[in-house]
This record gives C-alpha cells, sequence and structure tokens, in this order.
C-alpha cells in the first residue's frame, strides 16, 4: 500500500497512519523539490520539502516499529506555494543526473529512505525526451549503485504521454505506477473499472495500483472499495493501492486506510 503525507504542511506524522504487519506500506514523502523555496530551479539539487513533522527520526522509528514499511521521497509534486512547478528541461541532461543523483543520495541517507517516487505534474513542450532519459538515468543509476531499492511514477491524464516515453525505454527499473484515477473523475465502479483497464494496457498491468483521494477527487467513498472487488471480479491482479494523501485522512480517523488494507489483505488471502 502506497500513502502520500506531508503534502500540504500539516502537522501530520507517521504516527496517526493505522499500519497492519501483514501489509507493505510504503510512505511517499511529499516532496522533495530540485528548487529554492521561490521555486526557482536548482538543475538536479533536490531539498525536502514536506511536513517538519516528518523528521529522520520519526521516519526511523515508524521503521523500527515496523518492518514492513518503506518510505520513499516523490519528487516534484504539483507547487511549492503558489509557484507552479514544472518539468526543468536543463541544458546538460547528464550534470542535472549527476546533481539529481548526490543530493537523493544524501535524502536517503539522512532521512533513511527506500526510494523516490516520480511526480512532476507540468510539462514544457517538446521536453518528453529529456524527461524520459533523465529520470529514467537517474533510478537506473540510483539502484545499480544501490542507493534505493524502489521507484515509482505517479502520471494522471494529463501527464501521461511524457510517462509512456518513460516507461517504454525503463520500465525494468520501476516498481509501480501510481496512476492518478481520481483525476480522470469517475464516479462509479464500473466507470472505475474501463479507465484502469485503459491504463493496464500502457503500463504494466501488474504494476498500476488502483488509487483513492480521500474527500477530493473521483469516486468517493465505500464505491472505492466496491471498484477494487470489482476489478478482482474481473481478473486484474491487485498488488496494492495508492491513497492520498495522510493529511486529509487525518480529519476522518483514517477510516480509507484501514478498510483498504483489511480489503487488500482479504484479496491477497484469496488468491493464496
Amino acid at each position: 500500500m502506497m500513502e502520500y503525507i506531508g503534502a500540504t504542511g500539516a502537522a501530520v506524522k507517521f504516527d496517526f497512519v493505522p499500519i497492519k504487519q501483514d501489509i507493505d506500506f510504503h510512505f511517499i514523502l511529499s516532496f522533495a523539490i530540485d528548487a529554492d523555496p521561490s521555486g526557482t530551479p536548482q538543475n538536479g539539487i533536490f531539498s525536502p520539502y514536506w511536513a517538519t513533522t516528518l523528521t529522520p527520526a520519526a521516519v526511523a522509528a515508524t521503521k523500527t516499529r515496523y518492518p514492513n514499511v518503506k518510505a520513499l521521497a516523490s519528487l516534484s509534486g504539483w507547487s511549492l506555494g503558489k509557484k507552479v512547478l514544472s518539468w526543468y528541461d536543463p541544458p546538460d541532461h547528464n550534470l542535472w543526473i549527476t546533481n539529481a543523483f548526490s543530493s537523493l543520495q544524501s535524502l536517503v541517507d539522512t532521512y533513511n529512505l527506500d526510494g523516490i517516487d516520480i511526480d512532476y505534474e507540468r510539462f514544457p513542450k517538446h521536453s518528453n525526451e529529456s524527461f524520459a532519459y533523465c529520470i529514467g538515468e537517474l533510478i537506473t543509476y540510483l539502484k545499480n549503485q544501490s542507493v534505493i531499492s524502489v521507484a515509482t511514477i505517479a502520471p494522471f491524464y494529463s501527464t501521461v504521454f511524457p510517462y509512456i516515453e518513460l516507461y517504454k525505454g525503463y520500465g525494468n527499473v520501476i516498481d509501480y505506477v501510481n496512476y492518478q484515477f481520481y483525476t480522470d473523475k469517475i464516479k462509479t465502479p464500473k466507470a472505475y473499472l474501463k479507465v484502469f483497464g485503459n491504463r493496464t494496457q500502457q503500463f504494466d498491468k501488474d504494476k498500476v495500483l488502483p488509487s483513492y483521494e480521500v474527500n477530493g477527487r473521483g469516486i468517493q467513498g465505500d464505491a472505492f472499495f466496491d471498484a477494487l472487488r470489482l476489478l478482482e471480479d474481473y481478473k486484474f491482479d491487485i498488488n496494492g493501492a495508492m491513497i492520498f494523501s495522510a493529511d486529509a485522512s487525518a480529519e476522518n480517523g483514517y477510516y480509507y486506510e484501514t478498510k483498504t488494507q483489511d480489503l487488500l489483505l482479504n484479496i491477497s488471502t484469496a488468491g493464496r
């Protein structure tokens, strides 16, 4: 299970989130951004902008308490304050990769991270090639040097093509696709099934995770769990789920995290 945390600046804590021992749980810290506080690009030098409550000590304590927990840094996101972020098309691609590797290695060491999630959400024209090359080579380098063990990507409907290019060239080093199904604004389980099937044709069907936005866009409430059951009925292997986000879930007692884990556990057990 994947859950984004820390994106809103709220004083959210790992301890608030219910975690079942039988479910692999990935916290995705949101966000690490290669920009200064004003949003000016820093050519691959990433800094953490997630909630200050999510400290290195908090990560370490959570992973010690729950051996099934991993922690990832999500790269970029939609905005930094009021500044909308875009993929920075670097003039020297290899320098960007070198800077990104060094800065992310430092973040991994400081926060005891296991991986990265790619969540660039806005692209200038004709930048797909540089995005695919820079990000693909970065993930490959980080994995080859054993800096990370997990890499995920988070496309949505208007960014799917740059991510398809990335996946075509580097799908072997990408572990999961956290597609943001809630951006498709689908409201019913049947509509969710159709869109999910379409996205599994663009990416590896065994790596695409269903997703849900708490109190947000797209399918809501128990209809999401009905959609998961429908996917299972249609023989899709449900290898997890992505939730955005723990910050919003804090307001409802993490109902969706608990129920999602219960359902995933039931699906996993039934499939054995």
